[in-house]
């Protein structure tokens, strides 16, 4: 892939809409088990079901904070262009690509393989201040990093 043809701008707003987007399903699903948690029978024997109900609701909102909390980390990280690697920096090494931004994990874009990484990620870590040309080890792999936008 020629990462000329990648805007960083184009990754980070693709970020930002799979995070819509998850929030988006989530709030739906979640009204729904709600609403079907409302619609089961104030019976004993239903008790079990409806506390499992609980659960998964309870579950739903947990994972709902943590993608409105991801939603807001994003919005703090600068789309600035940048020669050495850090918090917002799209980096493409030999063997892989990374947007340094929050930890959202694989995605494609373009047809092309990324990983968003949270800044505090160990391999957000090693390449912090790194320039093109230069290489790193993490996990005994070593990849040199080839351009960073």
């Amino acid at each position: 892939m020629l990462n000329k043809t990648i805007s960083k701008s184009e990754v980070r707003n693709y970020v930002k809409e799979t995070i819509l987007a998850k929030i988006e399903k989530l709030k739906n699903f979640l009204d729904f088990t709600l609403e079907a948690s409302r619609e089961i029978k104030k019976t004993p024997k239903y008790d079990s079901m409806r506390e499992e109900m609980q659960e998964e609701i309870y579950q739903m909102q947990k994972q709902l904070a943590a993608l409105h909390d991801l939603k807001q980390k994003l919005n703090k990280v600068l789309n600035a262009p940048s020669e050495r690697v850090n918090i917002g920096s799209l980096v493409f090494t030999n063997k892989a690509r990374f947007y340094i931004s929050v930890s959202l994990g694989e995605f494609f874009f373009e047809g092309d393989r990324f990983y968003a990484i949270s800044e505090e990620s160990p391999m957000a870590k090693i390449m912090f201040g790194k320039k093109p040309g230069d290489t790193f080890l993490l996990n005994n792999i070593s990849q040199t990093i080839e351009s960073v936008m």
